[in-house]
């Protein structure tokens, strides 16, 4: 045998070595010189794989394993080569034998996190797997063994069931507490509410999620409460105190507050209502105004009953649940406490006899004793009520938040003027509050990486597996160019991915082009049935005359694979999927928008999947939301297509009815006879051109790009010049700009960015174009590309060599 090939098998790895190295005479399978072709063909193949795989041959299930799959093995891999799967698994044989039969008898399966039994190491142990059993045949096409891909998702398992748990726990919490908590999105739907809401209103939770706040509680105007929905939408946090009927028939007081919900792009999404029953603060404040001004009139008339008034009133006074004081202006103007009740004393750790007659200065720092005065002076000197919150610490405990009523008490009568304050203890609603937040924003975090991980995953497993074939020796022409291709099809798929993410956080501006709508959907047909797969059939159905629209191009066609892949998963992988172009004379009635008149193009996906359900139609645009497990999806795809279509102009509608599949329709402005002549003249421009020994600068603060680029320019005949930063391309254009034909600059770059660089360019040298570049940048989301072109990353050799050709030709001298 040639030194230049291996003996079989011909693959490398560890376990080929060992199967080169054992002496298979000793085992009941024999040498693999008498072992069948298919079989020989089959072990190649698993060992060449870097998923987890192992095949069993024969009747007697001879046992095969990859390198990918010696980790699950543990202590059986000593002992593996050459056994049979029924000897190395005995403990785990009788859950996979009925599956293993079907493979055997033909018939495919695939498991999904499948519980298994097993004794690794020697103890039972409960694991999870997700795995597949395929036939294995030989020439003639019978069945002759099995292959099977597993891995293990125990961890996953486990950690989508810790998830639950604390959810549950945080359910948990919020049903504990004597609060009305609930969440409701922009439409004011309920998309969360607490127990509180049974105590209070007699309605379960779940039968509150799911209704407008027009609806919950009934028999509370939603007029009364409108403008406070406003403020909170609007980002600004609301207050209102309400009166509500209660199931007893009984009308008690809440103090709601409305608190917007950011987005991390500073967007309002939603709000939380917060609500406390204070009737019986009312009551205590209605209380205390009665027996003042009984007081006041015994005072008046020197009654004999004062003593007696006196004694109700420190009843009632000492009997509020509130923590009370009272504060009285001396006639030489300074406020002194008056007294203070039993609730106070407990909260604030004080005794009565120590505080009573003392200043504000005396018990509270500088800025508390200063709020103090303040909101007693403006309750004295206008005769209205006040209210502050705010965070104090007494006696070396730990901080409270206190939500402080203010309100001032016989200012116009023959005595010295006092001041009530009434506080509540907020800290554990405002602990729960923050609870929440955080809860509902580490879920959304957990969905987005979850999901984006999963897809990035993907791409690299193509193009690792790509380069690791082409380091493979005697590659045929044919079959490099496709792993090639490979490469290059898999990194285009994850720049507009890419893309996606930074078009849905608004870190991307759009680059709307006039172009044919039916020529890119047939140009993706091929592209969308590998993305669906063999099992569904793809329909198009598109008008023999253009259809052109004014968008752009590269996020029109994300859209249509975000719903491609959408309605895939609907169907489980087997269906038809139906697209359709067509025409309208308006956008209609969506989502209560207004129609708009005037000629769009409809583009219409159909599937035979199952449906949405009603409850989740609103909810579909959102950002986050998703309808697939963990790590399965980021609930960006759709945000992607309803953000493409109102930027573009346009909308997008969606029908669906549970068990009988979704249609989704995009609605964009539709181009005319102008844009048709300007997309022809578009399609009109050479194609890419050698350099010719065009002079570039290349200013690129990245070592490693610059010098690529260097490398990609001289190849194509360009004459490039390097510089690692702005300030840098400033002198050396300072030093001879009539020395160079073009500019190539990035924009994100440490200093001046690409941007500012190129306004000083066209400033200090008119008619030297600039052609910038960039994946990203918070300065052209924000600010545009002020009139310069922009060449994005990742970019082609035809691309680079293309923009830079007709930038060149702008050159004026």
């Amino acid at each position: 045998m040639p030194p230049d090939r291996p003996s079989f098998p011909h693959a490398g790895g560890v376990t080929a070595a060992e199967m080169r190295a054992l002496d298979w005479s000793t085992t009941r399978i024999g040498p693999p010189s008498g072992w069948p072709a298919p079989l020989r063909t089959a072990v190649d193949l698993i060992l060449d794989s870097p998923e987890s795989m192992y095949l069993a041959w024969g009747p007697e299930l001879h046992f095969f394993f990859n390198d990918a799959y010696r980790p699950v093995l543990g202590p059986r891999l000593p002992v593996a080569l050459g056994t049979t799967l029924p000897e190395l698994w005995p403990d785990a044989w009788d859950a996979v034998r009925p599956w293993v039969e079907d493979a055997l008898d033909g018939r495919p399966s695939r498991h999904v996190d499948m519980p298994i039994v097993m004794a690794r190491r020697g103890e039972p142990e409960r694991t999870w797997w997700t795995f597949s059993y395929s036939p294995l045949r030989d020439a003639d096409g019978s069945v002759c063994g099995l292959f099977c891909v597993t891995n293990e998702t125990t961890d996953h398992v486990l950690a989508s069931k810790r998830q639950r748990e604390r959810e549950a726990e945080l359910r948990l919490v919020t049903d504990a507490l004597p609060v009305l908590i609930a969440f409701v999105d922009r439409d004011l739907v309920y998309r969360y509410a607490n127990r509180t809401y049974q105590d209070w209103f007699a309605v379960a939770p779940d039968e509150i999620v799911g209704r407008s706040v027009r609806d919950v509680p009934e028999g509370v105007s939603f007029e009364v409460r409108r403008a406070a929905f406003e403020r909170a939408l609007g980002g600004t946090a609301s207050r209102l105190e309400l009166d509500w009927p209660f199931p007893d028939g009984r009308r008690r007081f809440a103090d709601i507050r409305y608190l917007p919900r950011l987005t991390d792009e500073g967007h309002v999404d939603g709000l939380y209502i917060c609500a406390i029953d204070v009737t019986d603060r009312k009551d205590v404040e209605a209380l205390l105004r009665g027996a003042n001004t009984e007081l006041e009139a015994r005072v008046a008339e020197r009654t004999r009953d004062l003593a007696s008034s006196e004694t109700r009133f420190r009843a009632t006074f000492d009997a509020s649940p509130e923590s009370l004081f009272l504060m009285r202006l001396r006639p030489d103007g300074r406020l002194v406490y008056a007294d203070l009740n039993t609730a106070a004393e407990a909260l604030y750790g004080l005794d009565r006899a120590a505080v009573v007659g003392r200043f504000p200065s005396d018990l509270v720092d500088a800025a508390a004793a200063d709020m103090i005065e303040r909101e007693a002076r403006f309750c004295l000197a206008t005769g209205e009520n006040g209210r502050y919150e705010a965070e104090r610490r007494f006696g070396g405990r730990r901080p409270i938040v206190l939500n402080v009523a203010v309100a001032p008490i016989g200012v116009d009568e023959d005595i010295d003027p006092l001041v009530l304050f009434c506080g509540r203890d907020m800290t554990e609603q405002r602990t729960a509050e923050d609870g929440l937040r955080q809860s509902q924003k580490m879920e959304a975090v957990g969905q987005l990486t979850g999901g984006v991980a999963h897809d990035f995953n993907n791409l690299l497993t193509v193009i690792r597996s790509s380069v690791d074939l082409l380091k493979r020796p005697n590659l045929s022409e044919e079959r490099r160019r496709r792993y090639v291709d490979a490469i290059s099809d898999t990194a285009a798929r994850a720049a507009k991915l890419t893309g996606q993410l930074l078009a849905f956080a608004r870190r991307q501006p759009l680059r709307p082009e006039v172009f044919d709508a039916v020529g890119s959907v047939s140009a993706l047909r091929d592209m969308l049935g590998t993305l669906t797969g063999s099992r569904i059939r793809v329909d198009l159905r598109v008008p023999d005359h253009p259809c052109l629209i004014s968008a752009d191009p590269s996020q029109f066609d994300t859209a249509l694979v975000n719903l491609a892949v959408n309605a895939r998963d609907a169907m489980d992988g087997q269906g038809t999927l139906t697209i359709a172009v067509g025409a309208a004379s308006e956008i209609p009635l969506l989502r209560s928008h207004p129609r708009l008149p005037g000629d769009v193009v409809t583009v219409s996906l159909s599937d035979t999947g199952s449906g949405i359900r009603p409850a989740d139609i609103e909810r579909i645009f959102e950002p986050f939301f998703t309808t697939k497990g963990v790590g399965q999806g980021t609930g960006l795809g759709l945000s992607q297509v309803f953000g493409f279509a109102k930027q573009s102009g346009g909308d997008i509608g969606v029908e669906s009815e549970p068990g009988s599949g979704t249609v989704f329709t995009l609605y964009l402005p539709r181009v005319g006879d102008v844009g048709r002549q300007a997309a022809v003249a578009d399609a009109a421009l050479p194609g890419p051109a050698e350099g010719h020994g065009t002079r570039v600068l290349v200013v690129e603060d990245n070592a490693e790009v610059g010098a690529f680029a260097v490398g990609t320019l001289s190849e194509l005949g360009y004459g490039p010049t390097l510089v690692m930063d702005a300030a840098a391309g400033l002198a050396e254009l300072e030093r001879g700009a009539a020395g160079f034909d073009v500019v190539f600059s990035d924009v994100v770059m440490p200093g001046m960015d690409g941007v500012t660089f190129a306004r000083l360019v066209a400033e200090r040298h008119p008619g030297l174009p600039v052609l910038l570049t960039s994946g990203y940048s918070h300065v052209l989301a924000q600010e545009g590309t002020s009139g310069f072109e922009l060449l994005r990353k990742p970019y082609s050799i035809e691309d680079l060599s293309r923009a830079l050709w007709g930038a060149a030709a702008r050159r004026t001298r």
